[in-house]
């Protein structure tokens, strides 16, 4: 995370915490009093009040509806929640909230989108340096979040290009690796969605230079982002973007089709 970026998070945290605190006092109530009236304990009040912590969509809800705030909390709701994605990743998810097409080439780990909430953890626990267990459970409710996409109306597109080794790296442990390979199993069955395979025996790859996700928006707008390590990048220019572009449609073409796809996950969950 840039610092700029931590500075931004940092400081839309500490505005939504000290408006609720204005608010709370005004009403004259405790930390302890609007806890309880929001089934929170007194330790989550005060940590969202000192901006130690990213209240969670209903928080935010709860909050404005009891200290009848007319929708000032509420309307700070989609900034706070950007501020639950690392700094590098915000813009890129809020792109990818309102796509109505979505690729994904993934060579390192099973793509966030179709990630379990145990694999999702198991990751950033394995992470170094090592992240706090406050962010870690954060960054998993953001992950889980983005994957409200699948159920939205219309249905958007959705392919994934995944390589096979990560379909065959147990992270998290056999029983966390079993679920996440049935969960794959189950989205790739999904009308809007497309799950390939890329094999590992290959002997022609489109894409040795990196992971990356072609996002098109209801405006027409055609974007690339690209991320490595924590740093990333947005695309707009259309000469970039149409290399990735062209990338993505080899690689489609390169690796096994979706019901092939399929019958080698089932493969895998039959081998264990």
């Amino acid at each position: 995370m840039t610092a700029q970026g931590s500075e931004g998070e940092a400081g839309i945290l500490r505005c939504f915490g000290q408006q609720l605190r204005l608010l709370r006092t005004s009403r004259g109530l405790t930390r302890t009093e609007l806890g309880a009236k929001l089934s929170y304990g007194e330790d989550m009040v005060a940590s969202v009040e000192l901006g130690r912590r990213i209240p969670k969509p209903e928080f935010i809800e709860r909050a404005d509806a009891v200290l009848e705030a007319g929708g000032l909390l509420a309307v700070m709701k989609e900034e706070v929640a950007r501020a639950r994605y690392p700094a590098f990743f915000r813009d890129a998810a809020k792109l990818e909230a309102e796509a109505v097409e979505l690729h994904v080439y993934a060579n390192q780990a099973v793509p966030g989108l179709l990630q379990t909430e145990e694999y999702a953890r198991a990751v950033f626990d394995v992470r170094r340096p090592l992240l706090d267990e406050t962010v870690i459970s954060e960054r998993v409710a953001a992950r889980l979040a983005r994957q409200e996409i699948f159920d939205r109306r219309p249905l958007p597109t959705i392919s994934f290009v995944i390589e096979e080794a990560i379909l065959r790296r147990p992270i998290g442990g056999r029983s966390i690796w079993r679920g996440q390979l049935e969960q794959i199993h189950l989205r790739g069955k999904s009308r809007n969605v497309e799950i390939q395979v890329m094999p590992t025996e290959v002997t022609e790859h489109a894409a040795l230079a990196g992971p990356f996700t072609l996002i098109e928006t209801v405006k027409g707008q055609r974007i690339a982002y690209v991320e490595v390590q924590k740093e990333s990048r947005l695309l707009h220019e259309r000469g970039s973007v149409r290399e990735h572009e062209g990338q993505y449609g080899i690689l489609r073409a390169q690796a096994l089709t979706p019901r092939d796809s399929l019958q080698l996950v089932e493969k895998l969950l039959g081998e264990q």
